[in-house]
């Protein structure tokens, strides 16, 4: 009988991906690193091929972002990762500690699931089949419905090249029809060896507690703090550069600029200059009541917008045409504060404190709200102030003067 039901069909593509997946795995675990390094480097090689087409894809099916940085996260993804990655063993006899008598062996764990989020959909699945097949192992992708064509293209298309370079056949595969429980099924499957979760926070959570190991990427929410003794506008151009790439859509780039009242006027002139706009009271509710939908998650029609459409969407007046970031004034944090959360588009909360350890003291707020555990910034030649900060804040990365 042929099955209609959109649930029962996606939970059989997973567990025959799955299945599939872990025969793979089978012939892969006895793989030499030579055969697994010929693989990666000709599934670097398609993803570095194919950037440009699969980013076009992206943005066409997605609305999000714009073609030309999905391009350079494709490239990133593909060339920059497998640079960074190739000369490393990762598979039978690592090191061999003849002193400590301690011989370290590189074992694959199996098969990984991968979840695939809709803002970076083509770059995350190029970089999470790398790593996989790095270490030896197979992976199955469930996509994003809102990405699923151009993941299914992208996992087409760097499957092909591994499969040529030797790698088994149902190493790498997608459930062709996403749904939450096929998703389900295939977090919670008793062959998945570990998830790669990228996603919202209801799909990390759900990583998590699928009772299988999991490493996720939730919600980055990350504040940037322009320190008086930085280069405030150099500070200022890095913020800007990160939070326009691809319209906002990565989850570590700035939410926030924090800083000290006595520089208010240098950083606003500089917002300014920069093409930043700092919004009234009376569009920065507008834009606030626009920021969430009404069960506190973030709208997607903000997603990986401009400024300009941004603007037209909420109706806000007297937006310049050359608007790159749209700030506002903010002073709370919480569930009922729209510009502290995490925003996916080119919108920054503009906080104004009276001295460092008020800054410190909402930097840990904001990330405690959303975020703890991500991303923080920090713009100062301050050493000392540096090492304080970073003794500090709740985020395992720790940027200092960089986008």
């Amino acid at each position: 009988m042929e099955l209609k039901d959109k649930d029962l069909i996606s939970i059989q593509q997973a567990r025959d991906c799955i299945r599939n997946a872990s025969v793979a795995h089978r012939t892969l675990a006895s793989f030499s690193q030579e055969q697994i390094n010929n693989i990666v480097a000709a599934m670097a090689k398609a993803g570095e091929q194919n950037a440009e087409r699969l980013a076009k894809m992206a943005q066409e099916e997605t609305g999000f972002g714009n073609w030309q940085d999905k391009k350079i996260k494709n490239l990133f993804a593909s060339r920059t990762i497998y640079e960074a990655i190739r000369d490393l063993k990762t598979v039978g006899i690592l090191r061999d500690n003849k002193e400590e008598k301690v011989l370290d062996i590189g074992v694959s764990v199996g098969v990984i699931a991968g979840i695939v989020p809709s803002t970076n959909p083509t770059s995350t699945v190029i970089f999470k089949a790398q790593i996989a097949l790095k270490g030896g192992n197979s992976i199955v992708f469930s996509p994003h419905p809102g990405a699923k064509n151009c993941i299914l293209e992208t996992v087409k298309c760097i499957r092909a090249a591994a499969e040529e370079a030797g790698c088994p056949p149902g190493a790498i595969s997608c459930i062709e029809t996403p749904t939450l429980n096929g998703t389900k099924e295939l977090m919670q499957n008793s062959l998945t060896a570990l998830i790669l979760a990228t996603g919202g926070p209801e799909m990390v959570r759900s990583a998590y507690s699928s009772g299988r190991p999991a490493i996720g990427v939730g919600a980055g929410n990350g504040p940037a703090f322009i320190d008086k003794t930085a280069d405030i506008a150099l500070a200022v151009k890095r913020i800007f550069d990160s939070k326009t790439f691809d319209n906002g859509t990565i989850c570590a780039s700035e939410q926030s600029i924090i800083i000290e009242k006595s520089i208010c006027a240098q950083v606003e002139s500089e917002i300014k200059k920069q093409g930043g706009f700092i919004l009234d009271e009376s569009d920065a509710n507008k834009l606030a009541q626009f920021i969430l939908r009404p069960n506190g998650s973030m709208n997607p029609a903000i997603v990986g917008k401009t400024a300009q459409q941004i603007a037209r969407l909420a109706n806000l007046q007297n937006v310049p045409e050359t608007t790159r970031v749209l700030l506002a004034r903010e002073t709370k944090v919480g569930m009922a504060v729209p510009f502290s959360h995490e925003k996916l588009a080119p919108i920054l909360a503009f906080y104004v404190e009276e001295d460092i350890p008020s800054v410190l003291e909402k930097s840990i707020k904001i990330l405690h709200f959303e975020g703890a555990g991500h991303t923080f910034c920090m713009h100062s030649k301050d050493e000392a102030l540096i090492k304080r900060f970073a003794l500090a804040i709740p985020a395992s990365r720790i940027l200092i003067n960089t986008p």
